[in-house]
């Protein structure tokens, strides 16, 4: 055999494996190929190993099936209040019908980009800038809802929507730091006043238990005193008592003892003539004796001179 022939046999074997070889398709792990036959969708390959017919068949669109995740560029919106500024957006979406996401619509990536833009313009013009600031979740809520729907005859399938920047003009950044600025101060002077006070109320609440512990004191300590003062009254009382009932003992003693000494008249009188003496005690400028006593002061006088003459 002519080596020209087995040259063109050797070509003809290669061409055959490599066209052979073109004809197998393996589809790997969350992905998707649309087929086409003669330019007709002819069917949607899954994972796993595939055969097609040669120059008939076709891999029309490799298609990923994991979840994606689009940042688009800030967009110019006006809220409800005629305030302009910037919203950037980030979209997570996947998709779902890889037939719908080939033939649905040209560019995908363009047209979600474009339908976030025109939605978030809707939202935020109902929307004041207050609102605006603090409503992100509703916001984004409002957007996820409108997307989807509207990609849905795309094939694809809107997760999330998150604005991740919103931008307002230099101004209105300037008014807004002056105001939290003022809100931190008037926080601040608050906090301040309600310590003072706070402290006011606790210095006022320590004088007014020491103030009643003082008085507590000063009362107990009143009635210390006027205890003591009754026991030293009952201690003297008793005292004086004592000593009255020993007087009217010895007085009544010594009456006992004259008694029965059996005193005659003349010491009966002596013994008066005494208790006058006492009564008188040189305090009083005049004296009136009485007869009897004079008789018995004679009778004292005449006793003692005869007691002179015998010695």
């Amino acid at each position: 055999m002519e080596p020209f022939v087995i040259f063109v046999i050797i070509l003809i074997v290669v061409a055959a494996l490599i066209l052979l070889t073109s004809c197998v398709k393996i589809v790997p792990q969350a992905n998707a190929m649309v087929i086409e036959r003669l330019g007709v969708y002819l069917d949607t390959w899954q994972v796993g190993m595939h055969f097609k017919v040669p120059f008939i068949d076709r891999v029309a669109k490799r298609i990923l099936l994991k979840e994606q995740v689009v940042d688009f560029p800030p967009q110019p919106v006006i809220t409800k209040d005629n305030v302009t500024m910037q919203i950037d957006t980030v979209v997570f979406f996947q998709i779902t019908d890889p037939k719908l996401f080939a033939y649905g619509v040209e560019n995908p990536i363009m047209a979600i980009e474009n339908l976030t833009a025109t939605t978030l313009r809707n939202v935020i013009g109902d929307l004041e800038l207050d609102e605006t600031l603090t409503s992100r979740e509703t916001i984004n809520t409002k957007m996820r809802a409108t997307l989807d729907v509207a990609t849905d005859p795309w094939g694809i399938k809107i997760n999330r929507v998150e604005l991740k920047n919103i931008m307002p003009p230099k101004a209105i950044q300037d008014a807004m730091e002056k105001q939290m600025k003022a809100e931190r101060e008037r926080r601040e002077a608050i906090l301040r006043a309600e310590g003072e006070k706070k402290s006011t109320v606790l210095v006022a609440e320590g004088n007014k238990e020491a103030a009643i512990l003082d008085a507590q004191a000063e009362k107990e300590a009143a009635i210390l005193r006027a205890e003591a003062k009754r026991e030293a009254t009952v201690k003297e009382a008793e005292g004086q008592a004592e000593a009255i009932i020993k007087i009217q003992q010895a007085n009544a003693d010594g009456l006992r003892m004259l008694k029965d000494a059996a005193p005659d008249s003349a010491v009966l009188q002596l013994k008066s003539l005494e208790a006058f003496a006492k009564a008188a005690d040189g305090k009083a400028t005049k004296i009136i004796i009485p007869s009897e006593i004079q008789g018995i002061a004679g009778l004292t006088k005449s006793i003692a001179e005869v007691a002179v003459d015998k010695q």
